[in-house]
């Protein structure tokens, strides 16, 4: 694999890029960035205030004093995909049904993720931070006799964000914020190839490639009595990967040729956010919240892999999605809160291009958690959430050898359902 000059970041890089994780928010991207907010259903991040808050909106750091925050969230998915009349088209016209194993039981996988930030003053009226996250990660796996095999067999995606931000209360009730990021991305996609004839043991085809890619944020809050207002802005990021794609086990009468063993890169965006929030205090012990995020995955709309002699463009086709979360905080005292949110999160798939690869729904979030003091500047914070995801179907055409006598076309059907949950723990000391 091509060497990137800019190597690893460190112990908690190499943590992050190897925890294997499903997505529980939309496609491949994880909303699990602070615990605190995992226990109202991440309904009012943009507008609160202090580090855990980060990955929302850089402006949340301007008034927070020194701090760190960690966090650990711990996903576990049940899910099954059924095929649901899947066939391959021959040269010729022959059409027969995809052999092989019909039922697979939890093809995505369960995990962990990790988050930390760390804020410090500088001066009365600034402030900067360092963090780091696991945005995008997602694995599904498939048997090599699974129906799915020619869509996917293996899909694997890490990352890790290393994130600079600088944030400044421009008066005493606004304060803004600007962040820069740093995010690798390392990935694995392997699927079988058909031959020409279902007598004749399937091909395989492999991508593996890593890199280093940038973006941006930038953020607004304002604090007026007993109203906290945030918006802000993720910008996406186009990524190129750099790696190996194998190509091997193809027969004849297709070329020799087609067997491949080269360098190559990989392309995609990752989508950029909106996000708006209000935060409420009703008194003393209730704030309500409510959060609103505009999803620019539309930006995801194809892989576009490139070696020499060849290459391929996976379509995606992905649309951008409305998501939004509601919940409320409660203290018992001064060193007891307790949280509670319910959140919807649209998928970004379309229902006639839905892959095995991310067999994406419709899910809804149901939260609850809390915050207790244990010792002066020492918080610990907790959460639970039950993810309820809609049933969905799989849909997907693709032509292999297109453009030759050879071409072959299978047309993948199934249904896919599941739910999940996450418990995440994590700790904020202010010193």
């Amino acid at each position: 694999m091509k060497p990137r000059n800019m190597g690893r970041i460190g112990g908690l890089a190499v943590l992050m890029t190897s925890v294997a994780a499903p997505a529980f928010a939309g496609s491949f991207y994880l909303q699990e960035q602070s615990v605190r907010g995992a226990g109202r259903a991440y309904s009012g991040e943009a507008a609160d205030r202090g580090v855990s808050s980060l990955w929302w909106n850089p402006a949340a750091i301007a008034r927070s004093g020194r701090e760190v925050y960690v966090g650990m969230h711990g996903l576990k998915i049940d899910s099954t995909v059924e095929n649901a009349g899947s066939t391959i088209t021959y040269p010729g016209g022959t059409t027969v049904p995809v052999q092989g194993q019909s039922h697979n039981i939890d093809p995505i996988e369960s995990g962990l993720v990790p988050n930390f930030a760390i804020a410090t003053p500088v001066g009365d009226r600034f402030a900067v931070a360092f963090s780091m996250a696991a945005p995008y990660n997602f694995t599904t796996k498939y048997q090599p006799t699974s129906f799915a095999r020619y869509d996917a067999l293996t899909s694997e995606l890490r990352t890790v964000d290393a994130g600079l931000t600088a944030a400044m209360q421009v008066t005493d009730w606004l304060d803004l914020g600007v962040g820069v990021n740093a995010q690798y991305v390392k990935a694995k996609l392997t699927s079988a190839l058909p031959n020409l004839s279902p007598l004749l043991p399937d091909g395989s085809n492999s991508l593996e490639g890593d890199g280093w890619d940038y973006g941006w944020n930038v953020g607004a809050q304002v604090h007026k009595g007993p109203w906290d207002f945030g918006l802000s802005y993720r910008s996406k990021i186009e990524h190129e990967l750099d790696g190996d794609i194998v190509i091997s086990g193809l027969l004849a009468p297709l070329p020799a040729a087609a067997n491949v063993s080269t360098q190559g890169t990989a392309t995609f965006n990752t989508p950029w956010f909106a996000s708006a929030s209000v935060r409420y205090a009703v008194n003393d012990k209730l704030t309500l919240n409510a959060q609103v995020n505009r999803i620019g995955w539309s930006e995801f709309q194809a892989i576009d892999v490139e070696y020499a002699g060849g290459g391929d463009s996976i379509h995606q086709n992905y649309k951008d999605v409305t998501t939004g979360a509601i919940g409320a905080d409660y203290a018992i005292n001064d060193k007891v809160t307790l949280r509670a949110g319910v959140g919807y999160d649209p998928t970004p798939t379309r229902d006639s291009l839905r892959t095995a690869r991310i067999p994406d729904a419709d899910r809804w979030l149901f939260s609850v958690g809390g915050t207790a003091e244990v010792r002066e500047g020492l918080k610990v914070d907790a959460g639970l959430t039950y993810i309820a995801f809609s049933d969905s179907d799989i849909h997907d055409d693709r032509t292999f050898y297109a453009g030759t006598a050879a071409a072959t076309t299978s047309h993948l059907r199934g249904t896919a359902e599941g739910s999940g949950v996450v418990a995440s723990l994590g700790a904020r000391w202010a010193f």
